[in-house]
């Protein structure tokens, strides 16, 4: 039996009711939607929250899915809608501040390749940034939105998503050349 027709089988389960086949959709689904979440959390308890109320968001609506594309695709949409309306609950500041009068103001963008960071390293930072800011980088960067996406999903103008994605990895660039600095004089 191929590992498409077993989930297919324990959405069935799911749409019916079964909890047995809700267990066993979470544990196949909870790793993946867990580093979504993370990515968008400012804390592994956050994102821990953000998981357990995506997945009672998934089977509240379970019996929507018709089968039509991925299974995944669709429980992320919904983790990651979830999140985006928690932060707008949450009051999401649209406002520009100059809130790291540090940052240097140069064009580079920020790749993760010549960081010489890794995968973790890099998520560890992304989680310290601003909520507005990891927000919207995480949109952009990650999930591959637009900015005229994101500005609708998040009531803000495109320029703001602009200026925040900006800030954002000046704010990320910053605390990489302050890391390597502090590395240096270790050594």
């Amino acid at each position: 039996m191929s590992v498409n027709r077993d989930i297919n089988e324990l959405i069935v389960g799911c749409q019916k009711g079964d909890r047995s086949a809700q267990q066993a959709l979470y544990e196949i689904f909870a790793p993946k939607m867990f580093g979504v979440c993370l990515r968008y959390a400012g804390s592994r308890e956050a994102a821990e929250d953000f998981l357990q109320d995506g997945f009672i968001r998934v089977f509240e609506k379970i019996e929507n899915f018709r089968f039509e594309g991925s299974f995944e695709g669709w429980m992320r949409r919904i983790m990651v809608n979830l999140i985006i309306e928690s932060f707008r609950k949450a009051k999401f500041s649209t406002e520009i501040t100059n809130e790291f009068p540090d940052l240097e103001s140069d064009n580079e963008s920020f790749q993760s390749e010549k960081s010489g960071y890794s995968l973790d390293e890099l998520l560890a930072l992304i989680q310290r940034l601003p909520e507005k800011y990891r927000l919207v980088f995480n949109m952009y960067v990650i999930d591959e939105m637009t900015h005229d996406e994101i500005a609708r999903k998040l009531g803000i103008s495109t320029g703001t998503s602009k200026s925040n994605l900006s800030r954002a990895r000046k704010w990320l660039q910053q605390r990489i050349r302050e890391e390597r600095k502090l590395e240096t004089i270790k050594l």
